[in-house]
């Protein structure tokens, strides 16, 4: 659905230049959520601006639906526009218009019959939960609500597109959680191709199939959202994934203990099955559990354990290969004293 190839942009000042994007290759499938998450001045905000060209690439080329939208001119534009919708952080309604305006303000751009208008709002309106808000003013509404009239705007036209950018960050956690389960149900129904930036790796968690991770313009590292939580490359990307999982424990904690300390990362299947209790069994040591967490991502399960083990070294070594086998996921934090 989307492919951005080779794509800079620079921002010039009369003092210097600014790189913004850093020649960005990427493939977006046709109906995936797809997620961009990075640090404020990483360049997520303006490579989304440039998937819809409300920022020109400096050079490269970006092509939605086999259309390479570089090489049109404004009239064309305009038209393929119609077909992207975006929705903002900070939800960029016109507060003298009620909620039904705001919405109908993109099908009145596109010059649709009254008619037309008329119903396409209604359902609209219908779809993101705000039917008894249509005679509201923004002023009325509360942020998730008008996050809302936000989403039904981006879709009016149809998008074959949409756009986030930074949706989520003005709301609470709760409103969040049910704007993510909106655009979801969004995507599922309707098939739209989903493009999000963040800088919250709970939101890539909730609702992304892939993520790209972005730093000083350059993505630095791609694939599922799964294989991201579970094998992280790049230490920007731990320090993002263990804001989500936080499984770590205090030094002091760890000083106190007198086994090996172990950490066991449990994927997909593994995490359903009785590893630690086989192990438990099987040999001669003690197994104290300090932390454990299992997540959900995508529904598929990742739990992650911290343990003391104790007993005769022996025993001890032979355990913990028992576990890396079955896990292939098991890092010695700290050794016996």
């Amino acid at each position: 659905m989307i492919e951005i190839k080779n794509v800079t942009k620079i921002y010039s000042t009369k003092k210097k230049q600014v790189v913004g994007v850093d020649n960005v290759s990427l493939t977006i499938q046709d109906g995936e959520i797809f997620g961009i998450i990075g640090y404020s001045g990483a360049g997520k905000s303006s490579l989304l601006r440039c998937l819809n060209l409300l920022e020109r690439p400096t050079s490269g080329q970006v092509i939605i639906d086999g259309v390479d939208l570089t090489t049109l001119n404004n009239k064309q534009l305009r038209q393929a526009r119609l077909k992207i919708g975006m929705i903002f952080q900070h939800f960029y309604l016109v507060s003298s218009k009620t909620v039904f305006d705001n919405v109908a303000f993109a099908l009145k751009a596109a010059k649709k019959p009254k008619e037309e208008i008329e119903k396409r709002v209604n359902e609209l309106l219908e779809m993101v939960g705000l039917s008894d808000k249509r005679d509201a003013y923004p002023s009325q509404l509360s942020g998730g609500q008008k996050q809302r009239v936000g989403i039904a705007r981006a879709l009016a036209n149809d998008p074959t597109v949409l756009l986030c950018d930074e949706a989520t960050s003005a709301l609470d956690p709760s409103t969040t959680k049910s704007i993510l389960a909106l655009l979801k149900k969004i995507n599922r129904e309707l098939g739209i191709t989903i493009v999000l930036i963040t800088h919250e790796m709970e939101v890539v968690k909730d609702i992304c199939d892939r993520v790209a991770v972005m730093q000083n313009g350059k993505i630095i590292e791609l694939g599922t959202v799964y294989d991201i939580f579970t094998n992280p490359k790049e230490k920007l990307t731990k320090t993002f994934i263990n804001s989500v999982l936080r499984f770590e424990l205090p030094d002091h904690l760890l000083q106190k203990r007198t086994g090996t300390i172990v950490k066991i990362q449990f994927k997909g299947k593994t995490a359903e099955e009785a590893i630690v209790s086989d192990m438990l069994q099987s040999f001669k040591v003690k197994g104290n559990i300090l932390h454990g967490k299992i997540e959900y991502i995508q529904e598929m399960p990742l739990g992650i354990f911290v343990m003391e083990l104790t007993g005769e070294p022996e025993e001890i070594k032979r355990a913990i290969h028992y576990i890396s086998q079955r896990t292939n996921g098991l890092e010695v934090i700290a050794h016996a004293a």
